[in-house]
């Protein structure tokens, strides 16, 4: 259990932790010199079961709020230490509400230096404790007296956090590994070594992790876990890791993570939802604000989501907009500060990690961030698969909840959702939008046979559009199979159509195609162009344009460019070519594809490039600057083999 305190300087709170675990937790120089705690002090005191009990000292200053902040970061119970001469005073209150806002509600209350009051000091300070921590999170808490410059009343204190390190449940060590740091410093043997508490998940000796921002690769060489030597740490344990990479101790700095790899998303805003406590000012759109999240300070402004104004006592949804990237999750704690650090404005709760650039304050966008607030992804992941007729990414919602590998595919089959794998990318889809996704693939074909009965049917790429703007090629892919399956829909070369649908050609124009498409064989793979056509054949050129474009619908013909047309034999031999230079050179390029296609001289490098244009355009291939690679799924083009 890791033990963080909280209260007003000069209340005690760095000798109570001396008492209770013999470790003096100023361990800067000027703190001992001052006599007061400047930054976060760590003490560790041995269980009687094995296990290691944590502090974590704060100071009580209040212009060290963002070091107190940065040390209650994933603290399970608070110490709040008052002095019995004093009583509550600006920074108990202070750190109270922070704490509250953190959504820490196990604590215990110290009522220190009892030693230099008479017993009716101690009853008036215990009436002003009650009243302070009266309908908050901690009302419930034990208060004990103690003395720690005489000891008294240590044990019994002592002994309560023992019993409360035994009845807290283990953190569920589930989840990718994240740990926001709080400490770097160089050590003798060992190297850069980083400290921090961890969030979520499992770090070992050997593993590979990532330091963020800075998107710095590090290898772990060894950890202390709990102040003991450990081949590996897990969420809720203090972690001292001694890391090996390319970067030293300037390069790395407290606010920045160590995550696992895969957790290397720097964001520059989140959305969620935060409360403003009673008694501050009301927050305003667009206010600035410190955003303190996991232990760092940024800089940012808060864009009020639901309402005007945020009022106190009051809920509200946000987007918080930082001046620089960050890491956060889903269910991540951050609290808010006026631009002056002068006071607490709100704290809150990450919802979202991914939020839209549009429509951010529509009623679908705020009951998806509504869906968010629940623990359980499962009623997000309904709504946002109902909302997402192009599909949900699953791996992305996955990083986002930081879902392990067992969570995340029980969550996909808790949904009853539709997948969609193409490599990394994991879509997912509502069965009822599965459906209306075919319904209007069904429909766009209906309405192109009406439009275009003389067309043989619909090229794939361009039914994808017309289906789903936003639907990814993949799922188009499994879409077409299911309805090609089924027969439902039916395939004719490049084209898809109903199984009804017969487009035909007219007697004339088979008879005249019949005369000119010796002059396309003679060379296939730069064939005459409509004008060459024209005077080869002296029929005249606007019959010839008109014919073949009536060829190109019945799928005979294909436009590679204006007014220059290939057979469907000749598309898919070019295919196959392209995809052979594709698996030998990684992808096809003009240069190469002209040498083999022109090995004869018989066209130039401008066809070449025409070709593959012509190839991007149908979706056969894309292009990566001068190059053209095959789409994933070539399968998806079997039709070329059947020409």
């Amino acid at each position: 259990m890791i033990v963080g305190t909280a209260g007003h300087i000069d209340h005690g709170k760095t000798t109570l932790v001396k008492a209770l675990t013999g470790v003096d937790a100023d361990r800067l120089p000027e703190e001992k010199a001052r006599g007061i705690t400047l930054d976060l002090g760590y003490a560790y005191a041995p269980l009687a079961d094995g296990s290691v009990l944590g502090f974590i000292d704060v100071p009580g200053h209040e212009k060290l709020i963002h070091n107190m902040l940065a040390g209650a970061t994933g603290i399970d119970f608070v110490l709040l230490v008052i002095a019995a001469d004093d009583g509550p005073m600006p920074q108990t209150r202070e750190h109270l509400d922070l704490l509250g806002l953190l959504g820490l509600d196990r604590g215990a209350v110290a009522l220190s230096k009892c030693d230099t009051v008479d017993a009716a000091r101690i009853a008036a300070a215990r009436g002003e404790i009650a009243a302070l921590l009266a309908d908050g999170p901690l009302a419930a808490c034990p208060v004990f007296e103690v003395a720690a410059s005489t000891g008294a009343g240590v044990p019994a204190l002592r002994a309560h956090l023992e019993a409360a390190a035994a009845g807290l449940a283990p953190r569920r060590a589930d989840g990718r590994f994240r740990l926001p740091i709080d400490r770097c410093f160089s050590l003798a043997g060992a190297g850069t070594v980083v400290t921090g508490t961890a969030h979520a998940g499992r770090v070992g000796a050997g593993d590979t992790v990532m330091i963020m921002p800075p998107g710095l690769k590090a290898r772990v060489r060894s950890l202390h876990v709990q102040d003991r030597p450990a081949q590996s740490g897990q969420a809720g344990e203090r972690c001292a890791l001694a890391l090996s990479g390319d970067f030293g101790k300037r390069d790395i700095a407290r606010g920045m993570w160590l995550v696992g790899p895969a957790l290397a998303l720097p964001r520059n805003r989140f959305q969620g939802e935060l409360r403003v406590p009673a008694g501050q000012a009301p927050l305003k759109h667009l206010q600035t604000v410190h955003v303190h999240l996991g232990t760092e300070d940024i800089m940012g402004r808060v864009a009020l989501l639901d309402v005007a104004e945020a009022v106190p006592g009051t809920a509200a949804l946000v987007e918080i907009l930082l001046e620089r990237e960050t890491l956060a999750l889903r269910g991540d704690r951050f609290v808010l500060r006026d631009a002056g650090a002068r006071r607490t404005v709100a704290g809150g709760r990450v919802l979202d990690i991914f939020p839209p650039a549009r429509h951010k304050r529509g009623a679908e966008r705020l009951a998806l961030l509504a869906a968010m607030r629940d623990d359980d992804p499962l009623p997000t992941l309904a709504l946002l698969a109902a909302q997402s007729l192009a599909g949900v990414d699953l791996a992305r919602l996955a990083l986002a909840w930081n879902l392990d590998a067992a969570a995340a595919p029980a969550l996909w089959l808790r949904a009853g959702l539709r997948q969609v794998r193409d490599g990394e990318l994991l879509l997912g889809y509502a069965e009822a939008n599965w459906g209306q996704l075919e319904q209007r693939l069904l429909e766009a074909l209906a309405r192109e046979h009406e439009r275009a009965p003389d067309l043989v049917g619909v090229e794939r790429e361009r039914l994808r559009r017309m289906t789903s703007a936003n639907l990814p090629r993949p799922a188009f892919a499994a879409l077409v199979g299911e309805l090609l399956a089924a027969g439902r829909i039916a395939t004719t070369r490049a084209w898809l159509h109903l199984p009804q649908h017969v487009a035909s050609v007219s007697a004339a124009d088979r008879d005249l195609f019949a005369v000119l498409k010796p002059l396309l064989d003679a060379a296939p793979f730069n064939p005459p162009r409509v004008r060459d056509v024209f005077r080869a054949s002296g029929t005249p050129e606007e019959t010839v344009r008109q014919l073949f474009r009536r060829m190109a619908r019945g799928g005979e013909l294909y436009p590679v460019a204006q007014d220059h047309y290939f057979t469907a034999r000749a598309v898919a031999d070019l295919a196959a070519i392209v995809a052979r230079l594709a698996t030998e050179h990684g992808a096809a390029r003009a240069a190469d594809l002209r040498n083999v296609i022109y090995a004869d001289g018989s066209g130039g490098r401008k066809v070449a490039i025409q070709i593959l244009e012509f190839f991007d355009r149908i979706g056969y291939t894309r292009r990566v600057r001068d190059e053209h690679v095959p789409r994933t799924g070539r399968d998806d083009h079997a039709w070329l083999k059947n020409i």
